[in-house]
């Protein structure tokens, strides 16, 4: 699929496998495209029997700052199968509709980008590193983070009114994990995730291992990452937009980190931490760039 537009525009090109003749199409996202000096290529490596119609349409974007990708929105299954290996009990799946786009940060966020806007560096001695993943920080540290980004963004009339910088919600954290996948991982593991079989008991610099396929790295293991939402039971079937609540004592955390097993760092995987103001050993987090939420 060839697409055309001005430089620096984003579209997802979409499939489905009916079209007209009073049949209400169902769209799925196949992949999302900026738009450069020249057309750019999508090719469906998923194309089976049963033929597909595509369409790109255009996403109405805002400018982010760079080493943020956009996220479309979307339908996506939240959870894990039965069936899947060392799955929780907390994972029963259900349907999530994600109606509006983000932009989220592509790599978990460092100590150099921390130190910058909070002034000090919280991790534990002997994993210091400009380039490797801020932990030993809470969800209030996280949450004062993108505050304090969003304050200079907007002064310095760069965030459009109704956008902030924000952690994302558990739904929009595993939708962007799974990046369209329905496997346990987004990939393969060793390729796209330092966990304790690979990360010789420590964090790796962000960005070393494979993205993947919507361009975030690390959302499979180096640290676990604090999610907006307090951890809760999976609200039995569909859901739209959907997040726990802010009050109380536990927060959603996501994608493993180096000292956990594989089972650790499934897309699927959920833990709690307990309280917003604890700052947690190999905990840490990534921003997004999102439509304002009302807590």
């Amino acid at each position: 699929i060839t697409v055309y537009g001005p430089s620096g525009t984003a579209a997802q090109v979409e499939w489905s496998t009916s079209l007209g003749n009073g049949v209400v199409s169902e769209w799925h996202l196949l992949k999302t495209v900026t738009m450069g000096t020249a057309e750019a290529t999508v090719v469906d490596l998923d194309v089976g029997t049963v033929p597909r119609f595509y369409r790109a349409v255009a996403v109405q974007t805002v400018p982010a700052s760079v080493g943020f990708v956009f996220i479309p929105a979307g339908t996506f299954t939240m959870g894990s199968p039965t069936t899947e290996e060392d799955r929780d009990s907390g994972e029963t799946q259900h349907s999530v509709t994600l109606t509006r786009g983000l932009w989220m940060s592509d790599h978990e966020t460092t100590q150099e980008e921390y130190v910058a806007v909070m002034g000090s560096n919280p991790s534990a001695v002997g994993f210091k590193g400009a380039t490797l993943p801020v932990e030993h920080v809470g969800w209030n540290d996280a949450m004062s983070y993108c505050a304090k980004v969003t304050q200079a963004e907007r002064a310095a009339g760069r965030l459009p009114v109704g956008w902030e910088y924000r952690l994302p919600t558990e739904a929009e954290w595993e939708y962007a994990c799974r990046a369209g996948t329905t496997s346990p991982y987004a990939g393969d593991l060793e390729a796209i995730a330092w966990y304790d079989m690979n990360s010789e008991s420590r964090t790796h610099a962000v960005k070393t291992k494979r993205a993947n396929a919507w361009g975030l790295y690390d959302m499979h293991g180096n640290v676990w990452e604090l999610c907006l939402d307090g951890y809760r039971e999976y609200l039995s079937g569909s859901a739209t937009d959907p997040r726990g609540s802010t009050t109380g004592n536990s927060r959603a955390i996501r994608g493993g980190g180096w000292f956990n097993s594989a089972g650790g760092c499934r897309s699927a995987t959920r833990s709690n931490h307990d309280q917003p103001s604890d700052r947690g050993i190999n905990i840490g987090f990534r921003p997004v760039l999102a439509p304002v939420l009302v807590l």
